[in-house]
């Protein structure tokens, strides 16, 4: 379906690079795959919009979001875990566990494996908390509420500090992503509906 003009102008200004790529992702993104020639932005005859496409094989380099998997592990205290990344981006500051999706596994599977790789904790997702797109980040964020069915607590490289919230006393001012304030606002909207007004009301997320 082709987007109205103003639709259309909107989604071009919240990119920076050719063909609706971020800035920071086209510098990576200027070759053919298929033979090397450099890509050119144009209008392609059967397209809805303008692509990067190869002058010399016209091969047409898609370029799509990436998919990060994530969830909310609960305690049977209903205490939410999250993380204080150890890496960028985020340094230091509080999120879900979660990270890239392989090619050869669900989502769920994702979302568990690196959960269990971040946090030492084996979950079981129980529901989707909700689907973000950030497409300034390139990516689609899903975030599953999860049980926790075993494993131990562990910190290591990609997370520093692990720690259960109360609902009440989540760190909205340390949360690192946009992404993850939207998670958890919906998780309390139908976990605690006592605290949805307030939850994070005031707090400007980080990226």
């Amino acid at each position: 379906m082709r987007l109205p003009p103003d639709r259309r102008a909107q989604a071009a200004r919240r990119t920076h690079g050719r063909g609706g790529v971020p800035g920071w992702l086209a510098d990576s993104i200027r070759h053919c795959s298929r033979c090397g020639d450099l890509l050119d932005f144009r209008s392609v005859e059967g397209e809805e919009r303008p692509r990067l496409v190869c002058p010399n094989c016209h091969f047409i380099a898609y370029v799509n979001p990436r998919l990060v998997v994530t969830t909310l592990p609960v305690t049977a205290d209903g205490e939410v875990i999250l993380l204080r990344r150890g890496i960028e981006p985020g340094y230091g500051a509080w999120a879900q566990p979660g990270g890239f999706l392989e090619i050869d596994e669900t989502a769920e599977e994702g979302a568990m494996r690196e959960t269990l790789e971040e946090t030492g904790l084996s979950v079981e997702p129980t529901r989707v908390v909700g689907i973000y797109s950030r497409p300034p980040a390139a990516v689609v964020v899903v975030c599953y509420e999860a049980r926790i069915s075993g494993g131990e607590i562990r910190t290591g490289p990609e997370a520093i500090e692990i720690e259960p919230f109360p609902p009440e006393r989540i760190p909205w001012s340390g949360i690192a992503f946009r992404t993850s304030t939207w998670a958890l606002r919906d998780w309390i909207r139908t976990t605690r509906p006592d605290l949805a007004a307030t939850a994070g009301a005031s707090v400007e997320p980080r990226a």
